[in-house]
C-alpha cells in the first residue's frame, strides 16, 4: 500500500516564454530595437524548455576540470567542460550575445543584445566569456592592426571552442586578466612585468589571481612596461601553432558560478601584444571594465526576474491555510513588492543599454549620462540582488532550500555581480570620481532626471535634495554609498514615472523615496492596487 500521495506541490515551471516581460518589451521598443523582439522572444521560449534548464543544472553540477599535462607528460594547461556547457555557448553565440553588435549597424543593436543576454536566464556562468567578448572590441580597436585582424572573429556567430592558432579557427572568445594577489581592484599595484622584444611584441612574465574563462582564445591584460602599466593582448595559441607560455595553477572554488572556470595563472615569458600607449593601460581597457560593469546591471536585473518569476509561480499553485498562497494578503504584499524591485530594475538595465547604443553611435550627451549612471546602477542594484533573491527563496519555504528548486544556486549567484569589476565601494567612488572630473556626467544626469520635473512631488523633493548634497563632491567620499543609492532610486523613479506602469510607479516613489514602511520586502501600504503588479510577475505556464 502507497504510504502517502503526492498533492499541493507545485507543478514544474517549464514551457513558458521568460521574455514574456512587458517592462522589457516596452524598453525594447522605447530604446529602438523592438525589430529584435521575435529572436528576444525565441531565446525566451527556448529558456523555459526542461531541455535548457536542465543544460544549467548539468553544467553547474559538473564543473570544469583542469588538465595541466597530458599522459606523456607535456603541459597542456585545458579546462575540460561538461557537454551542457558547450550547448549553453553554442545558444549565446550563435544568437550574437556576444561580440555580434560591434558588426551590426543597425540603431538600436546594443539594446538587443542587452535584452538577449536578460532573457537568456538558464546560466550565469557561461554569461562570463560572452561579457568579457563583447566588451573587449573597443579596447582592441585602438590598434587597427589587431582588430583587423581579431575582430571580425570576435563578432562571428559561430561556436568555435577548442585551442587552436585564432587565425585558424571561424570564431573567437576573448577575457580579461588584470586582477592580482596583492591589488585586488588596485590595477596600478600589478607587478607583471613586460619587455619589449625586436619584433614589436612583447614577453609577459607574472601571475594573475583571478582570471575567469581560461579557455578563451584571446585576453586582455594589464602588465607594467618600460613605460608604466600597459595593456596588451594575449593569445592563447601563437599563429605557428604553439601553445603560448601561459601556464594555468589551478581553478578557484568559489560559492557560486561554478560553471565557470576562474583560475590562476601565470606568464612565463608569454607573447603579448602592446593595445594603446605605455603607460596608458588603465585608460585603453576602462571601455572593456564599463561594458561588463553593464553586463553586471543586466545579469543582476535578470536574477530577480528569475527568481519573482519562480516565488509567483510558487505562489499560485501552492495552497495554505485553506487558500492559494497568492492570494494571502500579505505574500501578495511581499510578491508585489519584491516585482516593484524587479521591474525597477529592469528599467533601469534597459535605459544604459540605450544609452550604451548611442553613445557607440557617436552621441556625447548619452556617453556623459552613461559615464556615471552606469557607475551609479553598477552599485545600486548589483548590491539590490541577494537580498532580492534571499527573499523569492524563503516564499517557496523549505522547498526553496533545496537544491532541486534552483533557488539555492540563484542565490549563490547573486553577491558575484556586486564583487565583478569592482566592489560596492569602488562602484560608488567611481561615482564620485566621475562627478569631480567630468562634472558634465552630472549635467547629463540631472538632465535626465528634470524631465519628470512635475510628474512626481516625491520624487521632486528627492531630485531637490540631491542637487543640494552634491554642490561639494570633493569632499564627501564618505558618503559615496549613501550618494550612489539615492542617485540610483531617483532615475529609476523617474524611469518608472515616465514609462512604467502607474501603480508600479506610486509604489516606488512611497515606498522607496519618502516615508518609512520598514527595510524588508512585504511592506507596502494599504489601499494600493497589487493585482496588475502581480500578474505581470506570474508566468504564463501552458
Amino acid at each position: 500500500m502507497p504510504t502517502h500521495e503526492v498533492f499541493n506541490q507545485v507543478p514544474p515551471l517549464a514551457g513558458h516564454d521568460l521574455a514574456d516581460d512587458a517592462v522589457l518589451l516596452d524598453g525594447l521598443e522605447r530604446e529602438g530595437a523592438g525589430w529584435a523582439a521575435d529572436e528576444v522572444h525565441e531565446l525566451g521560449r527556448l529558456a523555459g524548455t526542461e531541455r535548457a534548464q536542465e543544460w544549467g543544472r548539468l553544467a553547474n553540477e559538473n564543473p570544469p576540470v583542469l588538465r595541466t599535462h597530458d599522459r606523456y607528460g607535456h603541459r597542456v594547461d585545458e579546462v575540460e567542460f561538461h557537454p551542457a556547457w558547450h550547448e549553453l555557448m553554442n545558444v549565446a553565440v550563435t544568437h550574437g550575445l556576444h561580440g555580434a553588435p560591434w558588426a551590426d549597424d543597425r540603431a538600436g543593436a546594443h539594446v538587443a543584445r542587452a535584452a538577449k543576454f536578460y532573457a537568456w536566464r538558464v546560466d550565469a556562468g557561461h554569461g562570463c566569456p560572452i561579457s568579457m567578448t563583447y566588451a573587449a572590441v573597443p579596447a582592441l580597436r585602438l590598434d587597427p592592426d589587431l582588430a583587423a585582424a581579431y575582430e571580425p572573429l570576435l563578432a562571428a556567430t559561430a561556436y568555435d571552442p577548442g585551442l587552436r592558432a585564432p587565425a585558424t579557427k571561424t570564431a573567437l572568445l576573448a577575457g580579461m586578466s588584470m586582477t592580482e594577489k596583492q591589488g585586488g581592484s588596485d590595477v596600478r599595484a600589478n607587478t607583471t612585468e613586460a619587455t619589449p622584444r625586436p619584433d614589436g611584441t612583447y614577453t609577459l612574465v607574472g601571475h594573475k589571481w583571478f582570471t575567469s574563462a581560461p579557455m578563451c582564445d584571446l585576453f586582455l591584460t594589464l602588465a607594467q612596461a618600460p613605460g608604466g602599466l600597459t595593456c596588451f593582448l594575449v593569445p592563447r595559441v601563437l599563429p605557428d601553432g604553439t601553445r603560448n607560455a601561459l601556464r594555468l595553477m589551478r581553478l578557484k572554488d568559489k560559492l557560486g558560478n561554478r560553471s565557470n572556470a576562474s583560475s590562476e595563472i601565470e606568464y612565463e615569458h608569454a607573447v603579448a601584444h602592446r593595445v594603446g600607449d605605455e603607460g596608458r593601460g588603465v585608460r585603453t581597457i576602462i571601455e572593456m571594465v564599463n561594458l561588463t560593469r553593464l553586463d553586471c546591471v543586466i545579469g543582476a536585473a535578470a536574477g530577480m526576474r528569475q527568481g519573482l518569476v519562480a516565488a509567483a509561480h510558487h505562489a499560485a499553485h501552492r495552497t495554505a491555510f485553506g487558500r492559494p498562497l497568492i492570494d494571502q494578503p500579505l505574500m501578495r504584499n511581499v510578491l508585489a513588492d519584491l516585482a516593484i524591485e524587479s521591474e525597477a530594475a529592469t528599467a533601469l538595465m534597459l535605459r544604459l543599454a540605450g544609452a550604451t547604443d548611442r553613445s557607440v553611435r557617436g552621441s556625447e550627451p548619452e556617453s556623459s549620462f552613461k559615464r556615471l549612471a552606469l557607475a551609479v546602477a553598477k552599485y545600486w542594484i548589483c548590491k539590490r540582488w541577494p537580498a532580492h533573491a534571499a527573499e523569492t527563496l524563503e516564499c517557496l519555504g523549505g522547498n526553496g532550500y533545496v537544491e532541486e528548486s534552483g533557488m539555492p544556486r540563484l542565490f549563490r549567484e547573486s553577491p558575484l555581480n556586486s564583487i565583478w569589476e569592482g566592489s560596492g565601494n569602488v562602484s560608488a567612488l567611481d561615482s564620485l570620481r566621475a562627478m569631480a572630473k567630468e562634472p558634465q556626467t552630472l549635467d547629463a544626469f540631472f538632465a535626465e532626471l528634470d524631465r519628470t520635473t512635475g510628474a512626481e512631488p516625491r520624487l521632486d523633493a528627492a531630485v531637490r535634495d540631491l542637487k543640494d548634497t552634491l554642490t561639494d563632491v570633493a569632499n564627501i567620499e564618505h558618503q559615496a554609498r549613501r550618494i550612489a543609492e539615492r542617485m540610483a532610486l531617483a532615475l529609476q523613479a523617474s524611469l518608472l514615472v515616465r514609462h512604467g506602469h502607474p501603480g508600479t510607479a506610486e509604489a516606488f516613489c512611497v515606498t522607496r523615496l519618502v516615508g518609512d514602511w520598514g527595510h524588508a520586502y512585504g511592506t507596502l501600504p494599504i489601499g494600493m492596487d497589487l493585482a496588475p503588479i502581480i500578474d505581470r510577475a506570474t508566468p504564463k505556464v501552458p
